[in-house]
């Protein structure tokens, strides 16, 4: 069987192959009409675009690259899945490159990254969307990026993020509204800067309700399941005991409700816990979290979506964009017996 060609699609749908190529890559200036038309030659002939052709074609490697560190498997599953929906929409490959945020050797990865796999982008997740060495590089070598989660709003760059301050808020205002007055709050890791952003809500909502702000109650965490304990063993020796916990992320509470469990510490009579994020495991474990639903999926869609527009077509104003986190209520909380 011949092997259907750029060529054939332009014939066969009466246009130009510039046509065909532009709507191949979602480029403007296509009318509706005529880019369903190509799309549904694209399917009746079985059309599969030749990547390396394609690349040589128009001096780019159709890969957009997404670096991260964190030790939330679940949080790094749903940044995939959200840029791997935005690549596929867009006919684009996405390649996955964990690193360190370790400074000269950061810098050092991405350049034999970037050197090695021709990257046409490069999607920044925490914490390397608010590391100021990694973005002056990209810039000095011209590499379209975009952030995913990033503190920083007033960089000239693609950025979509969520309120986590807000949502923090919340979630201590829900605890506060049921009664508890005494609130632990367990960090995550220092180097990203959700971190913060949910500190400054936890400790807002307590000073909003005219609530003193207590050191004793607020444990080092890193994001991670294992530091979770560490901190739920801190706070659950405190004497007295707080009878509200608030973790910065669903593995680190889901410590926290294990070891409560095996101080035989029911929840959420004798403790309420809370989470951020709605990890899959806020769902699965009994009682189910209260926590902070953070729109990952959309995020990363978002800020690759854009970051293909841009590479197409250089936009003069970034994108930028808040989503909303959203407070989700359930079986972990409860009034203060």
């Amino acid at each position: 069987m011949k092997k259907v060609t750029i060529n054939s699609v332009a014939s066969h749908a009466g246009v130009s192959k510039k046509t065909v190529s532009r709507v191949l890559n979602n480029e403007p200036n296509v009318s509706a009409a005529t880019r369903e038309k190509v799309l549904a030659v694209f399917k009746e002939l079985d059309y599969t675009p030749n990547p390396i052709a394609r690349g040589l074609a128009q001096n780019r490697s159709f890969i957009i690259g997404c670096i991260y560190d964190n030790p939330s498997k679940s949080y790094i599953t749903r940044v995939q899945t959200g840029a791997l929906a935005a690549c596929q929409e867009n006919n684009y490959n996405l390649l996955i490159h964990p690193c360190e945020l370790r400074g000269d050797a950061l810098i050092n990865n991405i350049e034999q990254l970037l050197q090695s796999s021709r990257l046409d982008g490069l999607v920044l997740t925490p914490p390397f969307c608010d590391f100021g060495e990694l973005v002056d590089f990209l810039k000095s070598k011209k590499i379209p990026y975009a952030r995913v989660a990033s503190a920083i709003l007033d960089d000239d760059s693609i950025s979509v993020t969520s309120n986590d301050e807000q949502g923090a808020f919340e979630i201590t205002e829900h605890l506060i509204n049921l009664g508890h007055t005494s609130i632990a709050f367990i960090k995550g890791h220092p180097d990203h800067s959700a971190t913060e952003q949910r500190f400054k809500g936890y400790r807002r909502a307590l000073t909003t309700h005219g609530i003193e702000f207590n050191e004793r109650l607020v444990e080092e965490g890193n994001f991670s399941y294992h530091s979770g304990v560490d901190s739920a063993r801190s706070i659950l020796d405190l004497s007295p005991r707080p009878t509200a916990v608030f973790a910065s992320n669903d593995y680190m509470a889901a410590a926290v409700l294990k070891l409560a469990t095996q101080r035989n510490l029911r929840v959420p009579d004798d403790i309420s816990i809370a989470g951020f994020d709605n990890a899959p495991i806020a769902r699965h474990i009994w009682p189910g979290l209260t926590t902070i639903a953070q729109p990952v999926e959309e995020m990363t869609k978002q800020a690759v979506t854009q970051l293909i527009t841009h590479i197409i077509e250089p936009q003069e104003s970034p994108y930028k964009v808040i989503l909303e986190a959203n407070l989700i209520t359930r079986e972990s909380t409860a009034a203060v017996k």
